[in-house]
């Protein structure tokens, strides 16, 4: 693993752990050159999983994707960047449970919007907005008006 601050290969891994999900291990290594400590992420690679877009192509899944989507959403609302990870990494494993090789975009925004509903309704809203692509203001009143009454049940 190279230094980021002087390009070094040799660094040592100070601390080990495993992330809460157990998906991924957490590395703290410390540069043997500069002595710049940083912190490295492993993870399982998900191959074979590929996306079909709404217009016919297919692409690779990407879970950046997803992660990108979810933070704009929650942008400056109160959900942890903890729980925006584990939402991530619950959906990869959702998708990856279901589906053998072939995802339709519309089943991951749909289950990105069933995941982000209990966790906050702000964030939903804006997701779906543009997830949606809604046409008018009625359009995004309606979902408005469907958590209204969903709450009051």
């Amino acid at each position: 693993m190279n230094c980021p601050r002087c390009r070094e290969r040799d660094s040592r891994v100070i601390d080990s752990r495993i992330s809460k999900d157990g998906l991924s291990i957490r590395r703290r290594r410390e540069c043997q050159k500069c002595g710049y400590r940083f912190t490295t992420v492993e993870e399982i690679l998900r191959e074979g999983l590929t996306v079909r877009k709404r217009d016919g192509r297919i692409e690779n899944f990407d879970k950046h994707k997803i992660l990108s989507g979810l933070r704009r959403a929650c942008e400056k609302r109160p959900v942890p960047v903890e729980q925006i990870d584990m939402m991530v990494n619950d959906i990869v494993l959702e998708l990856e449970a279901r589906f053998d090789q072939e995802v339709p975009s519309d089943r991951i925004g749909e289950i990105v919007m069933a995941r982000l509903k209990p966790v906050d309704k702000i964030a939903y809203v804006r997701f779906a907005s543009v997830y949606r692509d809604f046409r008018d203001i009625a359009e995004m009143e309606q979902v408005i008006n469907d958590l209204k009454e969903q709450e009051r049940k």
